[in-house]
């Protein structure tokens, strides 16, 4: 195999690897789907490292020298359909070996699959936060705040994802407006008790999974990429509550 269709195929196998990363894969995964990939079109040697936000890649063939490739990887959402569908490719790369152009279009499909209308996503917030606001312990008043609140959440999440600025301050933007207007719900008689209508809202912000897979990552031997995304929980967490805090402060 020449160089520049070597490359050809790291660039295919990078591309799956950066959808692994952004879809919520840990990197375990994502170095060896990488690897066996480019393993199985001929490759002596491959060596792989990738944390949350970079991927990089050295690969050593017998008819040409070592070349590296890197990528930079932002931002995620956890898709396991998504995820799913990029293992089936992947082992069907190293099973059938397709030329690049095929790897690119089916990898493009995948990208460009189905997804959750915004108003299935609506609804899915307003019942996230209603169930949980009971869950805790409030009234069929709470559950309607709550669900009403997690509802505008969303679309202000949706507005300020339009913009440059980062899932912190998103975060620390939804989490005020969702103290501020479970304390205005519960001054105009809407709902009963301001902190179960919050504690719904924050369920919808709170990075417990994100939280799991740091352990995840730690305990498969990923410290690094482990302990980056347990900061990175840690401190999502702490805005959040910062937010709520402030709102119910100045309230």
């Amino acid at each position: 195999m020449k160089r520049e269709e070597a490359e050809k195929y790291l660039f295919c196998a990078m591309s799956i690897g950066e959808q692994l990363l952004m879809s919520g894969a840990e990197v375990g995964r994502v170095e060896d789907t990488i690897r066996r990939i480019c393993m199985s079109y001929g490759a002596v040697r491959v060596d792989v490292f990738s944390i949350t936000s970079s991927i990089v890649t050295t690969m050593y063939g017998e008819d040409f020298e070592a070349f590296t490739q890197t990528r930079r990887v932002s931002g995620m959402e956890n898709n396991l359909h998504k995820l799913d569908q990029l293992n089936r490719l992947s082992r069907k790369i190293c099973e059938t070996h397709p030329a690049p152009e095929e790897i690119r279009r089916e990898l493009l499909e995948i990208q460009n699959g189905p997804r959750y209308s915004f108003g299935m996503q609506l609804f899915i917030y307003a019942v996230i936060s209603g169930s949980f606001s009971v869950f805790f312990g409030g009234d069929w008043k709470d559950m309607l705040a709550s669900a009403v609140i997690g509802v505008l959440l969303k679309l202000l999440q949706f507005l300020v994802g339009k913009t440059s600025v980062n899932g912190l301050l998103t975060a620390l933007i939804c989490s005020i407006a969702g103290g501020f207007l479970a304390n205005i719900f519960v001054f105009l008689g809407i709902g009963t008790h301001e902190d179960l209508i919050s504690i719904g809202n924050i369920m919808l912000l709170i990075p417990g999974l994100a939280l799991t897979n740091s352990l995840r990552d730690m305990f498969a031997g990923d410290t690094i990429t482990g302990l980056i995304r347990f900061m990175e929980s840690v401190l999502l967490a702490v805005i959040i509550a910062l937010g709520f805090t402030v709102a119910n402060f100045v309230m």
